[in-house]
């Protein structure tokens, strides 16, 4: 169970991120941002994941809540709940903070956590980036990152439906 309880000291609430971000800000860690619903983890998120870590220092992931997912994606989803999708991104070791978000958007804990680089799929390129305006504005960077071609969520989904 050690190790259990390790994993589940990676996801914080907002009160205690932004305590954490405060020790890893006093030692000059970059801090990188990106977030997500991370429904079924698959080949897609892992190299994003490892991509994004590569820039930086300190990789925090936002994770919608089941409501908001359900919100954005229909009833049908998410397949995974809140606490068994954190735990998963928390496992990982290129994920050094899990933070659950409520909201449509990340925007608002954006702010809170203010990021060095805010970081996004290429398929997010030329489209509006929630939170990207403030990381702009207090000097930080917004990268969009190459996804995996033929791996998404939506995509495992549908080829399930067909098999069954």
């Amino acid at each position: 169970m050690e190790r259990l309880n390790i994993i589940g000291a990676k996801i914080y609430s907002r009160d205690h991120i932004l305590r954490q971000l405060m020790i890893w800000r006093l030692k000059d860690k970059k801090v990188i941002f990106t977030n997500g619903c991370f429904d079924i983890l698959h080949l897609g998120h892992i190299e994003y994941l490892a991509k994004a870590r590569d820039l930086g220092d300190i990789l925090i992931v936002g994770l919608n809540t089941d409501d908001s997912v359900r919100r954005l994606k229909g009833t049908h989803r998410p397949v995974n709940n809140e606490d068994a999708r954190a735990l998963i991104l928390a496992a990982l070791s290129v994920v050094d903070a899990v933070v659950l978000f409520d909201e449509d958007t990340p925007a608002e804990l954006i702010g809170q956590i203010h990021p060095d680089i805010l970081v996004k799929g290429k398929d997010y390129e030329g489209k509006d980036i929630a939170g990207a305006d403030i990381v702009k504005a207090s000097g930080g960077e917004v990268i969009t990152i190459e996804l995996t071609h033929g791996y998404s969520t939506t995509h495992i989904i549908e080829k399930m439906k067909i098999k069954l």
